[in-house]
């Protein structure tokens, strides 16, 4: 864990420009005053790891500023990315529910802000709160549905699709600038580890999207031209 450092983030929850979005966003306010009093905001640069998998949580993690990949190592050493997190987006609250490891590694994509909360802390205001209870049990539905689709896609659809389902969940995890550039600049080796993958089959597919004017590669930026193609090519799940 990097040492903490002057940060951006406010010190108060509700003062957070993505505090509607976040799990805390109908806590009261002695419940965010407890949270708020025993916080620490850390800052990580680029590619840092925030916690490793098959280690065992202290507490919360909630992006403040920054995108996360979180992932594992799979057979023969290789990693998967399994989900992307970006502001308001919390890290690690499966293992801290389960009072277990770690289930997958979390690493920077970029340089980020992160609040981190003491266990006690958070668990004694999971425990006076349904609401926030309620929160976290559709964050949980949600992932394993993710993870649901996931593991069939991997399983069924063909590469050029992974790649293209690929980099529509990159487009729903961290959006599209003005220009209709991602938001996220992944390593082509990402963006393979998402969709299951080698880097060198998603270098040619990449290209292929290129030429075929789906996407406009600028360096290590990927504009998108066509999104209804990419759709089309993943054979999205309406």
């Amino acid at each position: 864990m990097s040492k903490k450092i002057t940060p951006s983030a406010p010190s108060e929850c509700s003062a957070c420009g993505t505090f509607n979005k976040s799990i805390f966003c109908r806590l009261g306010e002695l419940e965010l005053d407890e949270l708020d009093s025993n916080k620490r905001i850390i800052t990580f640069k680029k590619g840092e790891v925030i916690f490793r998998e098959r280690t065992f949580p202290n507490g919360l993690y909630c992006i403040h500023s920054g995108k996360v990949k979180l992932h594992k190592l799979g057979e023969e050493g290789r990693e998967q990315i399994v989900r992307l997190a970006g502001p308001s987006n919390i890290l690690g609250y499966r293992a801290l529910l389960e009072d277990g490891a770690y289930s997958a590694s979390a690493t920077t994509i970029e340089a980020s802000e992160i609040c981190y909360f003491p266990k006690e802390v958070f668990m004694e205001v999971l425990k006076t709160n349904s609401q926030l209870a309620l929160r976290l049990i559709k964050i949980l539905t949600e992932n394993l549905r993710t993870a649901e689709n996931r593991m069939t896609s991997l399983t069924q659809k063909q590469t050029k699709e992974r790649i293209a389902e690929a980099l529509l969940i990159l487009i729903a995890s961290f959006g599209l600038n003005e220009e209709n550039v991602l938001e996220a600049i992944l390593t082509r080796n990402d963006i393979g580890n998402i969709a299951g993958t080698t880097t060198e089959t998603t270098i040619r597919v990449l290209s292929d999207f290129n030429k075929e004017k789906i996407i406009e590669i600028e360096g290590k930026k990927i504009k998108i031209l066509d999104i209804d193609m990419l759709k089309t090519i993943s054979n999205a799940v309406k």
